[in-house]
């Protein structure tokens, strides 16, 4: 189960990132999860979106640039421990986690973090074979 993450190209300057949730607002597009990195010239910021389709025909109509790459919604144990546990599964398997931030919401007592790994789909089966849910886009929606 994988889920669809915009990742905008950004100036690195003053009200680029305003600009953007201004666009997305008035599409009624809801941001559920954000991760925003920079260097000097350029920002990369990262969405999971309520409705991703909206969101990249909003800023492509603005010349915004934007990517979809498709990354995996990890349900854990909210409690010390819980993503020591995910990252366990997925080192001991060999799979690299190239980026991850944190999800808005949580389901039950559970918390929820959107990761990038290099091997999308066998992290999605080794997390499973570990007892390690993740959540469909449909899911996400739902919370």
């Amino acid at each position: 189960m994988s889920v669809r993450q915009i990742s905008i190209f950004l100036e690195n300057k003053k009200g680029r990132l305003a600009e953007v949730t201004r666009l997305l607002a008035a599409q009624k597009v809801n941001i559920r999860a954000l991760s925003l990195a920079d260097t000097a010239d350029f920002g990369v910021l990262r969405v999971i979106v309520s409705d991703p389709d909206a969101c990249l025909a909003a800023l492509k109509s603005s010349g915004i640039i934007a990517q979809v790459t498709e990354v995996l919604a990890i349900e854990m144990e909210d409690k010390p421990g819980g993503l020591s546990r995910v990252l366990a599964a997925l080192d001991g398997a060999g799979l690299n986690v190239e980026y991850m931030y944190a999800y808005v919401e949580k389901t039950k007592a559970n918390a929820i973090v959107i990761c990038k790994i290099d091997e999308r789909e066998r992290a999605a089966r080794v997390l499973q074979e570990n007892g390690i849910g993740t959540l469909s886009a449909a899911q996400l929606k739902e919370l």
